[in-house]
């Protein structure tokens, strides 16, 4: 069975203290999954255990950075990678761009069909909007800090999630269920 959530959480700071998941001294750190989808406070010093917990490190080139060193790739291979993306992307772009020129091209032949069927010849054909821009704003760079917990700690996560979820389907199911007989058995 597939997790609820994957192993990643981000450290965000909340206004009320509530107890830390490991030692229950207040704190006001929590650690959360990007749809808040599970939380848990804990306290700064709990982020530094290796036990508890691994920060998600990110260099400048957007590659985490324990990642390409465990697969063992050097930074030509992954400048190489990045190259040949970009150049399917701006293939992908091209092609877009020609497939709706061409579909304008058959648009402006279709209404010239029709002024001409009509008897209405127009100089000029109707004015349309220019084609909107697909640059998009580039994807901005998360400020919080991330963090992955260690294997032990996110099944612990992982079986408290199921157990809150199944205790809700519990208490869905129960009044569908008959109930116990009133009258004692002869």
């Amino acid at each position: 069975m597939a997790s609820a959530f994957t192993n990643l959480y981000y450290k965000r700071a909340v206004g009320t203290a509530k107890p830390c998941y490991i030692c229950n001294k207040p704190t006001t750190t929590v650690l959360a999954t990007i749809n808040t989808v599970d939380f848990l406070y804990t306290c700064d010093a709990h982020l530094s255990d290796p036990g508890f917990a691994s920060q998600v490190g990110i260099t400048n080139d957007g590659v985490g950075a324990g990642g390409a060193k465990k697969m063992g790739l050097s930074p030509e291979e992954i400048a190489k990678v990045k190259a040949e993306y970009e150049e399917r992307q701006k293939k992908k772009a091209e092609k877009a761009k020609e497939k709706e020129k061409d579909e304008e091209k058959g648009k402006d032949n279709k209404e010239g069909e029709k002024d001409e069927s009509k008897g209405e010849k127009s100089s000029t054909p109707g004015t349309k909007s220019p084609p909107s821009s697909s640059a998009s704003p580039p994807p901005t760079t998360p400020t919080h800090q991330r963090y992955t917990l260690h294997r032990d700690i996110f099944a612990l996560r992982l079986a408290e999630h199921r157990r809150r979820r199944q205790a809700a389907q519990a208490k869905e199911l129960a009044p569908r269920f008959p109930g116990a007989p009133a009258t004692p058995l002869p």
